[in-house]
């Protein structure tokens, strides 16, 4: 009997020292998701934002050694511009008060993750705002690297959103929203943006980003249509909906 007992008495101190370390490992574990959490959403954040901030200064400093000049003629063409080349700037004022965002052509992952807005290339090849007519479209991420459109979702219709150029503030409003639609659904940045409220074409915006929050599943746009164009004036004066 005691031998019976002591054996028992073995098992249950194998099995307590055994449930011991995968307690230690669970806690383990889950240390390091919530540091790889904490990276993604913050750190990945402080990094995007910084080299925003750079960035923004340069496009700045390259406007203010060539300032608009207005009632100047017009260059002999539209600029062209590359992967990567900061175009401009978005302002959403519903996104918060002195919200910018700086505008980058390409969406690809190392040019998102800087905390831009990325201009598309394909599979539609984005207008330009200053285009007589198409769709100019964005994607910025929601969460983690700056998380530029995190509160995309605050965006109703009439709402002002603007993008601001060297030359010239395009002024555009909000008509129409689509909370949620596959991420293989390319129709939402075509020219007439499947699902929007267009039927024809016009001179439109469209914002995108991946939702719910925290995830990738699916996306979401934004869709608004140009109202009018202000010249940028010698002291940068912004349009009445930005003040």
């Amino acid at each position: 009997m005691e031998s019976q007992l002591t054996s028992a008495t073995g098992r249950r101190s194998r099995g307590a020292a055994v449930l011991g370390v995968v307690g230690e490992l669970l806690i383990t574990a889950g240390l390091v998701l919530a540091l790889f959490v904490g990276y993604s959403l913050w750190w990945t954040g402080v990094v995007a934002d910084r080299q925003a901030d750079t960035a923004t200064d340069r496009l700045r400093d390259t406007w203010s050694a060539a300032p608009a000049v207005p009632g100047a003629p017009a260059a002999a063409g539209p600029p062209v511009y590359a992967v990567g080349d900061g175009i401009g700037f978005l302002h959403v004022p519903a996104l918060g008060k002195g919200n910018q965002t700086l505008i980058r052509m390409g969406t690809e992952p190392a040019i998102l993750n800087e905390g831009v807005a990325g201009v598309y290339e394909g599979p539609y090849r984005s207008a330009m705002p200053w285009d007589a007519q198409g769709n100019f479209t964005l994607a910025a991420h929601r969460d983690g690297h700056g998380a530029r459109f995190h509160d995309l979702d605050k965006v109703a219709p009439g709402d002002a959103v603007v993008v601001e150029t060297r030359d010239h503030w395009y002024v555009y409003r909000v008509d129409g929203a689509l909370p949620q639609t596959s991420k293989y659904d390319t129709g939402i940045i075509a020219p007439i943006p499947k699902g929007s409220p267009y039927t024809g074409p016009g001179r439109y915006l469209t914002l995108t980003t991946c939702t719910p929050v925290y995830t990738s599943r699916y996306r979401m746009a934004v869709w608004a249509s140009l109202t009018r164009v202000d010249p940028v004036d010698a002291d940068r004066t912004p349009p009445a909906e930005l003040r």
